[in-house]
């Protein structure tokens, strides 16, 4: 069966060109074993083999680069985290052909819901750079009525954010856009099948000035050990996972 997209062979192979295809980890794309192969699923014929992270050195130095990366974003303020989301947000829009025939690609989906997704996706860079220069403590009473309460909210530190396939933007949008917001560091782990446009969207951020080591991206084919060893260690501070009952379950073992 032959799958015709709405764009010209050639945009599609310079885009394939174009595309990072390794792990993102302390501010650099990883290049080396092992391998990984992203298929384009209206075809079954592999898109591109790509550098996946290694399970054995790279969560840990993605941990490593997020702890070390940690207390210099955590300090930085709250409006130079807010104009960073806002101006990713609006780099996501500039690069809106990339993001969404990247998407159709490796998952997929009609190249018109892709872009809708573009849109989505951006809306929760914009939503948090709103919300970074709002974060709002508290000021109460104590029982007594001698003594008054002041209590700040801080960044926990280091967070796992482990994206499903179906929705490969806008979930890597969703849960990196509040943690930075919030000054925190992260570890992106996409699904096995649609790294791509989680690989650009890291493109994105770098491009707007996020530090190195603040987001890391480490797509693998071995998911548990990948993420297992990261959620045992007491450096992580936070897991967001969106998937099936049967691997937040697992998951949940693990902490």
């Amino acid at each position: 069966m032959t799958i015709e997209l709405p764009v010209a062979p050639q945009v599609v192979d310079d885009l394939i060109s174009r595309l990072p295809r390794s792990s993102f980890i302390n501010g650099h794309f990883i290049d080396g074993e092992p391998h990984m192969h992203v298929v384009n699923p209206a075809t079954g014929e592999d898109l591109l083999t790509m550098s996946a992270a290694d399970p054995r050195t790279s969560g840990d130095a993605a941990l490593t680069a997020a702890c070390t990366a940690g207390p210099a974003w955590a300090e930085s303020t709250p409006r130079r985290r807010s104009e960073t989301l806002r101006r990713a947000y609006e780099l996501c829009h500039e690069r809106a052909d990339d993001l969404a025939l990247t998407m159709t690609l490796e998952m997929g989906k009609p190249l018109a819901e892709s872009y809708g997704e573009v849109t989505y996706g951006a809306e929760f860079l914009r939503w948090f750079a709103e919300g970074a220069t709002r974060t709002m403590g508290n000021y109460y009473p104590t029982p007594e009525g001698n003594i008054q309460v002041v209590t700040i909210k801080r960044p926990v530190g280091p967070c796992l954010l482990v994206t499903p396939w179906n929705f490969p933007l806008a979930m890597a949008t969703r849960k990196v856009a509040p943690a930075l917001a919030a000054g925190c560091t992260t570890i992106l782990k996409p699904a096995e099948a649609t790294p791509l446009a989680s690989l650009l969207f890291v493109r994105v951020l770098e491009e707007v000035g996020v530090p190195k080591g603040v987001v890391n991206i480490v797509p693998t084919s071995s998911t548990p050990a990948m993420t297992g060893p990261m959620i045992q260690d007491s450096r992580l501070r936070k897991l967001s996972f969106t998937g099936s009952t049967q691997v937040g379950r697992a998951l949940l073992r693990l902490l």
